[in-house]
């Protein structure tokens, strides 16, 4: 593994987030600024460097896709970021850091089935899109899920995304995690 080829990995990442990190999460937060978010409350509540990339990176379908489709596409079908972030990112990081990003949405729904105060708290655009992406899970749903190979870590990524929307909260800058993603990435 060379260390340029890791860096080549990394530095195409951040350049995602360069180049459409300023396009808007939601009405309050830029893609960014979501990210940078939610791998900080996964700092902060102690999760390993693996989930800590998996929270930075869960949302990277949205950047990869930011050429590919119209201006507001996306309100009205799922274009399943999760699935577009875990093509990527298998290419370049083990399972530890890729299952929770494909999961998270799936982590959402079946929050949703289980727990309906969590529900309750969903922002709208949230809300809007467990439409799009089949409710919450059904009972046979809920079983599949619980089984998967990190699921917990798909709920706890879960819950941080739906805290990281807040505006001008502080954080670490993207540069920060250049060194954690560097020695996750494999070229």
């Amino acid at each position: 593994m060379s260390t340029r080829s890791t860096e080549a990995v990394v530095d195409e990442l951040l350049g995602l987030f360069a180049a459409h990190g300023d396009q808007r999460y939601d009405e309050v937060v830029t893609q960014t600024e979501h990210a940078l978010q939610c791998a900080a409350l996964a700092e902060a509540d102690g999760a390993d460097a693996e989930l800590v990339a998996a929270a930075l990176l869960h949302d990277v379908g949205h950047l990869l896709l930011a050429d590919e489709r119209d201006p507001g596409e996306g309100r009205e079908r799922d274009l399943q970021h999760e699935a577009v972030a875990g093509r990527w990112l298998r290419r370049h990081f083990t399972d530890a850091v890729v299952d929770p990003v494909v999961l998270h949405v799936q982590a959402k729904r079946y929050l949703c089935a289980v727990d309906p105060r969590y529900h309750d708290g969903l922002s709208p655009g949230s809300v809007r899109s467990l439409e799009l992406q089949g409710g919450p899970l059904d009972a046979a749903g809920v079983a599949a899920f619980e089984v998967l190979p990190r699921a917990d870590d798909a709920a706890r990524l879960r819950r941080w995304d739906d805290r990281a929307k807040v505006a001008a909260a502080p954080t670490p800058s993207l540069d920060q995690y250049r060194e954690l993603l560097g020695g996750l990435a494999h070229p």
